[in-house]
């Protein structure tokens, strides 16, 4: 395509979710290469994150300006070439997220180093959703998040708890402190592994490092806040096969995940090549269809929108510490950065993308209370 005949397609589409190219407002679109136009038909979402890393474009508001964007279904209506053809194929053919490729993400993402993410997360370095209906700020929320998710699976004294993926041992430490049971968490991350173990120590924790799937045992709880962005729909059965295989037959399985409105085999192309490699977002469907025959579904909360709140304080954060890390990481991981950062919180604001929390239980147990849900009954 001609650069004349892409800058209209590409003007004329962004034109539909009111922005205004070389425009005035924080979501206008300045283009300061005109490869732009061409590059993002070519190569769709990739190419749109790519070139924004590249310093192909800026934008003022990059929340606003996706958000618009995913509520004016852009995404569906550029399609791009056999580059993107393939990155869905490619999910097709083979199980990305097998054993083997469990660590990518893990060596990409979660080692980038602890004083970047504490910097970014807070206090609690909690790398997923908070909870903000009572709370103020992002440490108090995410404390929040940690009660909300103990009461729901009606933790006492002297239980145990198996965590599928526990990240720093956020989740770990005040189930042990506040709650009194013992933890046996799984982690693939060599980094949240080692802070994690220092977080717990004097606990009753044990932090091992290995796939979620070697995890054996008999447990009141299963619990997973964060890891089932990362299984991979071709292993969503396996998961709630461990989960039910590990749990006692009075016990309540947990799951706080991502999901998207739709089912996909793939995520969006550029987040996967650069911010979770062979990451996925689960649909209600593929979800459902794991636990039939396994689980009772007790209780499915969504609370999407107080991501998109989350995702904020963390950019706010990210701008804060960036000095510290700029000679580190450099310019174009800056962008990559917020890019992340603000299109995620985006995807929740135009509710594209989701937060569930569920409650399991095994067929044939007596319905558990709900705790946890009293807020949102009264």
């Amino acid at each position: 395509m001609q650069s004349d005949s892409a800058e209209s397609v590409m003007r004329e589409l962004l034109a539909r979710a009111g922005v205004e190219v070389g425009g005035t407002r924080p979501f206008d679109i300045q283009v300061n290469d005109r490869r732009f136009y061409r590059r993002v038909l070519a190569t769709a979402s990739l190419g749109f994150g790519e070139s924004y890393m590249d310093g192909w474009w800026d934008c003022a508001a990059l929340d606003q300006l996706l958000d618009r964007i995913l509520r004016a279904g852009l995404e569906q209506e550029v399609r791009g070439d056999w580059r993107i053809r393939w990155h869905v194929l490619r999910s097709r053919l083979f199980n990305l997220q097998k054993p083997s490729r469990a660590g990518v993400v893990a060596r990409r993402h979660y080692d980038l180093g602890n004083d970047f993410y504490r910097a970014m997360l807070g206090r609690t370095m909690q790398y997923t959703c908070a909870y903000w209906q009572e709370a103020a700020e992002l440490d108090g929320a995410q404390e929040a998040k940690l009660d909300l998710v103990c009461r729901k699976v009606g933790l006492r004294r002297g239980m145990s708890v198996l965590e599928l993926g526990c990240g720093w041992g956020g989740f770990a430490r005040w189930a042990a402190e506040k709650y009194g049971v013992k933890v046996t968490a799984f982690n693939v991350s060599r980094e949240q592994v080692q802070l994690a173990r220092e977080v717990c120590a004097g606990l009753p924790v044990e932090i091992v490092h290995d796939d979620y799937r070697n995890a054996s045992g008999t447990y009141d709880a299963v619990v997973s806040v964060g890891i089932m962005e990362h299984v991979g729909y071709k292993n969503y059965r396996t998961y709630m096969e461990l989960a039910h295989r590990c749990l006692a037959e009075d016990g309540v399985a947990f799951v706080h995940t991502i999901g998207r409105n739709v089912s996909s085999t793939t995520a969006n192309a550029w987040t996967t090549k650069y911010i979770f490699p062979n990451g996925m977002l689960p649909s209600i469907a593929q979800l459902s269809a794991a636990m039939e025959g396994l689980f009772v579904v007790e209780d499915w909360h969504n609370f999407g929108p107080d991501y998109d709140r989350t995702l904020m304080a963390w950019h706010g954060n990210f701008l804060a510490a960036w000095p510290t890390f700029a000679e580190r990481y450099g310019e174009r991981f800056r962008r990559m950065w917020e890019f992340y950062l603000l299109g995620s919180a985006a995807g929740f604001r135009a509710r594209s993308t989701q937060l569930w929390q569920i409650v399991m239980t095994r067929e044939g147990r007596r319905q558990p209370p709900r705790l946890g849900c009293q807020e949102e009954e009264t």
